[in-house]
């Protein structure tokens, strides 16, 4: 019935594929606590929700998939992005309303609401803009089809071809074709299970799962507000964390977590073709070819482990472009990165050009950053740069910024500091540059930096939070079967509840689930005890206002 249409010239009447709901903001996902960043914005003034939600539908300017309301304010900004598209942060005043169309990258029946963002045909090749005319002068543009969904040059289904969602074409020999989109088989995964929404909710050994709403009988940091496109409601089964398959905490308080059992679809991934030559939101999407750090450093090949050995293994992960040594973003890091080929350094950032630019200032970007010089000098309180990881691969938390670690170490109390973005700084006299870390469990750790003088020097005595790289280097010890959690309670080191001991096991009683490592930072991708191999055990003030520092010890 459509196909003639995309040749041919069409009838007058549009198709407008609109979700009804009994109430507006029932097609929106909910997210309180949160606000993201976006240049594309309107603001206005409204007495509720509802009205801004009104507002979002009402929109012209550009498409709206999301919302942001103040309470205090009453202020209403529509979005042209959700929190898929671009960085979220917290903000207690802030209701985030995202559009649960956007956020769906499945199709259902024949796709007539798919407003996903996959723009290249089942062929691989790259859809022409709806609102272009060249190479094909289209039949349904934005202006004809203002409720289809035709924006940029994402597949869609304008005209209820039962075939699904399609685009014309940027080659000039074929005018359409159409795109594969996988259908929405809410019970099965694709890939490793990251856009799972289905609602299995017992573990592959039959375990019930414990709600992410609740800390009981596991302490997480697998929340809703700080995870809002992660889909975490009741107890379902999810992979918010780029594991290998959907998993959940489970109700036992002897089993801190286990994986689920889930079904992979019948129908396969979405193609990716070449997928996007530049930087778009985090980069997750980014396929090019760069393969040099923003260091200089050349990147690791992804199916070698030397010099570094990891888990982002390319048939493990097949849906994450892990080509060649291409930067890439496998686990929603704020931009691409890869492993480096220099065994000192593990892992760094790369400098991919901004998709706003033109494509001349695209092709411009070297491949290159020169290299800042990155040691320090005495006690490193003059130090500079721009280093932003810690000596266990973690990545810094912003110096003005009160999430995932509340402190007082902000610009403002400590002006000549130069606490600037996440950069490792040493604004308190420490005994070499440090930051608070975005890994909830780990407040804040030494920077993997060396003295200027001498660069062969190990890194700075070990913070708790970089003692999973000593595990397995010397010999466990026997002794002790306890652990003291940070209000003070006593559990054997098999039953710990929290996500956040206040002391470290020995190995010989640590069960393989106490903390969720860095994937990219540490060897291993599962859940684990960091385990220290001695006697120790390292005490914080967890809710104080300064740095924490070691309170007190207690020996096993």
């Amino acid at each position: 019935m459509g196909v003639s249409n995309k040749f041919s010239c069409v009838m007058s009447d549009s198709f407008s594929p609109i979700l009804v709901k009994a109430d507006i903001l029932d097609s929106y996902l909910r997210t309180d606590g949160v606000w993201i960043f976006t240049r594309n914005k309107q603001f206005y003034k409204t007495n509720n929700e509802k009205e801004c939600a009104g507002k979002c539908e009402a929109e012209r300017n550009f498409t709206c998939r999301a919302f942001l309301f103040t309470r205090k304010k009453l202020q209403c900004l529509t979005l042209a992005e959700n929190a898929k598209m671009t960085v979220s942060f917290s903000s207690t005043d802030a209701v985030l309303y995202e559009k649960i169309i956007y956020l769906i990258q499945c199709k259902r029946g024949i796709g007539t609401d798919y407003r996903g963002t996959e723009a290249r045909t089942q062929r691989g090749i790259p859809c022409q803009k709806w609102a272009e005319k060249i190479p094909h002068k289209p039949n349904y543009t934005p202006e004809k089809y203002p409720n289809a969904g035709l924006e940029e040059n994402y597949c869609r289904n304008p005209d209820a071809d039962e075939s699904g969602p399609w685009c014309y074409t940027t080659d000039p020999a074929t005018r359409f074709d159409y795109c594969a989109i996988p259908e929405c088989e809410n019970q099965c995964m694709q890939c490793n299970g990251e856009d799972y929404h289905g609602e299995v909710s017992r573990t592959e050994s039959g375990l019930e799962c414990q709600r992410w709403d609740v800390q009981e009988p596991h302490m997480h940091g697998f929340i809703l507000k700080h995870y809002p496109d992660k889909d975490l409601k009741m107890n379902y089964c999810r992979n918010p964390d780029g594991e290998l398959r959907p998993w959940c905490f489970t109700t036992n308080p002897k089993k801190r977590w286990e994986y689920c059992n889930i079904p992979r679809c019948n129908s396969p991934p979405p193609v990716t073709g070449l997928g996007s030559q530049c930087l778009s939101g985090k980069g997750e999407d980014y396929r090019g070819r760069i393969a040099i750090t923003e260091s200089g450093n050349a990147c690791q090949h992804w199916n070698t482990q030397f010099p570094h050995k990891h888990g982002w293994i390319p048939d493990t992960y097949p849906c994450k472009g892990l080509e060649e040594n291409y930067c890439r973003n496998p686990d929603g890091e704020k931009k691409p990165w890869c492993y480096t080929t220099n065994s000192s350094i593990r892992w760094e950032y790369c400098t991919i050009p901004s998709c706003d630019r033109t494509e001349q200032e695209i092709a411009d970007v070297p491949v290159q950053v020169p290299l800042t010089e990155e040691c320090y000098r005495g006690k490193g309180q003059s130090y500079r740069g721009t280093t932003s990881v810690t000596v266990s691969g973690r990545k810094c938390q912003a110096w003005s910024s009160m999430f995932p670690h509340t402190h007082i170490k902000t610009p403002d109390r400590f002006p000549d500091a130069d606490l600037r973005d996440n950069y490792c700084r040493n604004p308190d006299g420490d005994s070499s540059p440090w930051c608070f870390t975005t890994d909830p469990n780990t407040i804040w750790e030494y920077c993997n930096l060396k003295r200027c003088d001498d660069h062969t020097q190990e890194p700075p005595n070990a913070s708790p939070g970089m003692m999973e790289q000593n595990i397995g280097q010397s010999t466990p010890t026997t002794s002790g079967n306890s652990c003291i959690l940070f209000y003070g309670m006593e559990y054997p080191c098999g039953q710990a509840r929290s996500a956040v001991l206040l002391c470290f096991c020995p190995a010989s009683c640590a069960p393989p689930h106490w903390q969720r490592r860095q994937t990219k930072k540490s060897l291993s991708q599962s859940k684990q005890y960091l385990a220290t191999t001695t006697k120790i055990s390292v005490c914080y003030n967890r809710y104080s206002d300064i740095k924490p520092k070691t309170r007190h010890c207690t020996s096993y």
